[in-house]
């Protein structure tokens, strides 16, 4: 029996060099829209990348390191600081950002494992340790980051029209199909699972897209967010890059491996430990590239938030708490038919970036062909749910059933082909069949099913505080992408591409 070997790649990257279909859109030309085409991602990229050995076996798991604790401008003073548990929060990633050992860290109230989720509001004691640090003012709620229960009913286009800057006349070809400048943030920031709202207030910030008609010219009109790169020419590639910097820093700071920031000059500063994600995930974009003083400058009041306010509003009003006391994942099977053999490809890795968020899993079918064909298996529900998107390659189960995948536990899936794939507004009961797998959606080397999971619109973490578990086998991330195990009472499967006998897996 052989599996197909194969990789994922960026899931919503479009190719490099061109425009959509390759033509890079006139700043002043507003051509027609033509029809009512689907949303579509990209096709692969034009220029394939540098063929990869396939290895013959799995390499050794090595775990992710604890990050380093204090910092070379550490203290020991002997104070004991009270911090008040956020949302999300556990105890090995609050030790990290505070420079202490998670054993250090304690509590009036009963403490739960160190990779569990503590209870919001929870207080906890933790030795002051740390030396200088930034500013500890709090931007955003993390709710108005994440595409968010909040942000669901958010209407991208009428909000634009309504201010009927650059943006609202914007076109670009997104795969053959012309695509005005509000789509296009609606299909990065479903894709992403980034507020739309946030996308729109760093769009306007940097380059008043959004709120000024002006006509824009050479880079500005490229490169809207100042990213100056021939791979993200035009507003698509231009917002992936900025949802893909942002989830950098939110995912980071959920994890714990991200509490320094770096500038131009190659200087750093440690973050403040009691920010929370989405603050640091603002902090960390506007350092990317530029000085300390331009990036103070960027997250005083006047900067950014000033910006936002104007759009939206005191972003704190969108509130919503992303995890309650006790939520748990609800029970998933493998997402193939029972009795059949699978391989583990992919261990945690990116859910749609494939630099943030490791909150996703690859898995292939049993086939005698390599490289990309549609499999004659069957990708299934691994619970029951509402099918709320099935287009492009994805295949979105809403769990609760309300129709949002926004909202509650849901499940995606990705490179579904579009013949036999089940339509949306179907209810689906578990092991239900949804299509079969192959490279569609993204990129992709060989036929597979990339499957993640998003909880209140946040992507969860595949190795974290809510372990991906299916049919009682749990992820467990390795020290890269792609790497990592599913263990089982005792017993271990490899994820590799090269689909050897420690990467079979069945139901």
């Amino acid at each position: 029996m052989l599996i197909s070997s194969l990789a994922c790649a960026r899931s919503d990257v479009p190719p490099p060099g061109a425009i959509g279909s390759g033509a890079e859109p006139s700043p002043t030309f507003i051509p027609t829209v033509q029809g009512e085409a689907t949303l579509a991602l990209d096709p692969p990229t034009l220029v394939p990348p540098s063929a990869t050995p396939t290895p013959s076996r799995p390499e050794p798991v090595a775990s992710p390191t604890f990050p380093a604790t204090p910092t070379s401008s550490s203290v020991d003073s002997g104070k004991i600081l009270v911090y008040e548990a956020q949302p999300g929060d556990t105890r090995r990633a609050v030790a990290a950002r505070y420079g202490v050992l998670p054993e250090e860290i304690t509590s009036p109230d009963r403490l739960p494992d160190l990779k569990a989720m503590i209870d919001p509001r929870q207080l906890l004691l933790i030795p002051a340790r740390l030396g200088e640090t930034g500013p500890d003012d709090r931007l955003i709620p993390d709710s108005e980051l994440i595409f968010s229960p909040n942000a669901a009913d958010f209407d991208v286009v009428s909000f634009v029209s309504g201010k009927d800057g650059y943006l609202y006349h914007y076109r670009e070809i997104v795969n053959g199909f012309y695509r005005t400048g509000p789509e296009i943030v609606e299909i990065v920031a479903r894709a992403n699972s980034v507020n739309p709202r946030i996308l729109l207030a760093i769009l306007d910030y940097l380059s008043g897209w959004v709120s000024q008609p002006i006509v824009p010219e050479g880079d500005d009109f490229r490169y809207p967010l100042g990213y100056v790169d021939y791979q993200h020419i035009g507003l698509r590639r231009q917002l992936t890059w900025l949802a893909n910097e942002l989830g950098n820093g939110y995912y980071g700071w959920r994890e714990g491996s991200r509490t320094d920031i770096q500038f131009f000059d190659s200087s750093s500063l440690r973050l403040a430990p009691s920010l929370n994600a989405g603050t640091v995930a603002l902090q960390y974009l506007f350092s990317i590239n530029r000085s300390r003083t331009t990036w103070e400058s960027s997250i005083e009041p006047a900067g950014f938030l000033a910006t936002y306010t104007t759009l939206f509003g005191d972003p704190w009003a969108y509130e919503y708490a992303l995890f309650e006391p006790g939520v748990e994942q609800p029970t998933l099977v493998l997402p193939f038919l029972e009795g059949h053999i699978w391989s583990f490809t992919g261990g945690p890795h990116g859910a749609w970036e494939r630099e943030s968020a490791w909150a996703a899993l690859d898995f292939a079918p049993a086939t005698s062909v390599t490289g990309c064909a549609i499999s004659e298996d069957w990708v299934v529900a691994s619970a029951p749910g509402l099918i709320v998107r099935s287009e492009n390659g994805a295949v979105v189960i809403d769990l609760d059933g309300d129709g949002r995948e926004q909202s509650g536990w849901a499940l995606l899936y990705l490179h579904v082909a579009q013949e036999g794939r089940v339509e949306e507004g179907t209810f689906v009961l578990t092991g239900d069949r949804l299509g079969h797998p192959s490279c569609e959606g993204g990129t992709a080397t060989g036929t597979h099913i990339h499957f993640a999971r998003k909880y209140n619109g946040e992507w969860i973490l595949a190795d974290g505080p809510l372990p991906f578990n299916l049919s009682g086998w749990v992820a467990q991330a390795g020290s890269k992408p792609y790497q990592g195990l599913l263990i089982r009472d005792g017993e271990q499967v490899q994820a590799c591409t090269c689909a050897s006998a420690e990467t079979l897996i069945q139901r």
